[in-house]
């Protein structure tokens, strides 16, 4: 059985070992990305904020801490949409069920949408980010992380092993599907080169102010060995574009 989209973190038993994995000390969606993410953003103060894939929804409770005056979280999983009703409980927040794809976008209504590596679930993007531009107001910024290209290209490395040091780079510039193995389950990707996402952006009409590739910071880790391992291959890939 293949998963698309969110579908798989309605499986109980993968959205409970997801939940372990994404919470243990030295994810580095917590140690690369999202330090990275937090400085592309920058101040929230009175910013109203949408997140597409918005999952648990801990970044808006970040923000809304930060001091952003309303978030939106779009999420498409059952078991998601459950969990981040529990922690944005109290705030200003609100979670939406919804795929990205059916989602009612509102005309100029944001200062920041956000994503984080939701982007390459989705077999198409150009609507997407059209959306996403229409629903800022001036100025507004997007700003979103997907795996890198390097890792969706090939899953040939993804099959032979779980902790990897050196990565298969393959079928570079043929785009579209890809089948992953992923806490044992078999979950569909899409893959995207680097140029694509940049023309993508370009075509919505945004202007792109910043691209990162998640250069690990050594103070951010614990292990020497750990971060030594996570200089070889780049995880994410990062916009920062601006309406």
């Amino acid at each position: 059985m293949e998963y698309r989209g969110a579908s798989a973190y309605n499986d109980d038993k993968f959205f409970e070992n997801y939940i372990t994995r994404r919470n243990r000390e030295e994810s580095p969606n917590n140690i690369i990305e999202k330090p990275i993410l937090l400085e592309l953003i920058g101040d929230v103060v009175g910013r109203k904020v949408l997140d597409l894939g918005c999952g648990e929804a801990k970044l808006g409770v970040e923000l809304l801490q930060k001091g952003c005056i309303s978030y939106d979280g779009v999420e498409g999983s059952v078991n998601m949409v459950r969990e981040a009703t529990k922690n944005l409980n109290g705030t200003e927040g609100n979670v939406h069920l919804s795929s990205m794809e059916t989602w009612n976008f509102q005309s100029e209504n944001y200062d920041l949408v956000v994503s984080r590596l939701a982007l390459h679930y989705l077999a198409e993007l150009k609507n997407i980010f059209q959306e996403v531009h229409r629903s800022l107001a001036n100025n507004g910024k997007f700003i979103f992380s997907v795996q890198h290209p390097i890792l969706t290209s090939s899953i040939k490395s993804a099959v032979a092993s779980s902790s990897k040091a050196d990565w298969i780079v393959d079928d570079y510039f043929n785009s579209g599907e890809r089948i992953e193995p992923w806490i044992d389950k078999r979950v569909v990707k899409y893959h995207r080169t680097f140029e694509e996402y940049y023309q993508l952006l370009k075509l919505a009409g945004f202007k792109i102010e910043d691209i990162r590739e998640g250069t690990p910071r050594v103070e951010e880790f614990s292990s020497e060995s750990e971060y030594k391992r996570r200089m070889r291959i780049p995880l994410f890939l990062i916009f920062s574009c601006k309406k």
